[in-house]
């Protein structure tokens, strides 16, 4: 077995006396699709915004792609591996799609202009909205704003794709197209953890899918075997009221 591309070992996270994270496990390999679930106030978010130290967790530690995040001297070093999309699109509203899609190119990954913008229409083809790259994002629908901020974050290499609930802020028409371009990822072997309550997407594209429930991970298996055969009480009770079986 090759060494984990995330390690997660006896994370914990407060946020005044509530505890978030309360000693959370989990390792990643490299090309693995999990998908995170729970209800809210589970601990899922908090987890994967631990993961690039958007969160700064209070014991434990977290390794990604041999990265020791416990060093803050490390933390840009991650984050230049790790993408990540969020709820709402955090698109910069006064630039075009295309300028989105190459600023952090030119400033971070120090490329030239011409390179910067090939990259952008190679990935806005890939998301399948090349015709949006001389709009700016206010005039594009939701789900076309988070596919471009799914290229945004593709655009910058990363080894590690994280998505925070990426469809919830979009009306249900837009969802499938953007859980399109996610599934289309995890075919080609991008490693993913994918906060959702998209059931159908976790079913169909995760290798594995994690159950937390008040800061702890309750139960992980593959989608059969979560869909159909879960162990915990507290998970059957989740699955029963999302699923209304």
């Amino acid at each position: 077995m090759s060494e984990p591309i995330i390690k997660i070992e006896d994370v914990h996270k407060h946020f005044g006396r509530i505890e978030a994270l309360r000693g959370v496990n989990l390792n990643v390999a490299e090309r693995e699709v999990v998908v995170v679930i729970g209800p809210s106030g589970s601990g899922k978010s908090t987890m994967l915004r631990c993961i690039n130290r958007l969160e700064e967790y209070d014991k434990g530690s977290i390794v990604v792609n041999g990265i020791d995040l416990n060093n803050p001297h490390n933390i840009n070093a991650v984050r230049s591996e790790v993408g990540m999309v969020f709820q709402n699109f955090n698109l910069f509203p006064h630039l075009k799609v295309i300028d989105n899609l190459t600023l952090a190119q030119r400033i971070i990954r120090k490329r030239e202009k011409e390179e910067a913008f090939e990259i952008g229409m190679q990935l806005l083809n890939k998301v399948g909205i090349p015709e949006k790259a001389d709009v700016f994002p206010g005039q594009l629908s939701g789900g076309q704003q988070q596919r471009v901020a799914i290229a945004r974050a593709l655009a910058m290499n990363p080894k590690i794709m994280l998505f925070d609930e990426p469809t919830s802020a979009l009306d249900p028409e837009m969802i499938k197209e953007v859980l399109d371009v996610m599934a289309q990822l995890a075919k080609e072997g991008m490693t993913m953890i994918v906060v959702s309550h998209e059931m159908g997407f976790a079913r169909a594209a995760a290798d594995r899918i994690i159950f937390m429930d008040e800061g702890v991970i309750v139960e992980e298996n593959t989608p059969e075997l979560f869909f159909t055969s879960p162990t915990q009480k507290r998970t059957k009770d989740f699955l029963g009221k999302v699923l209304q079986i």
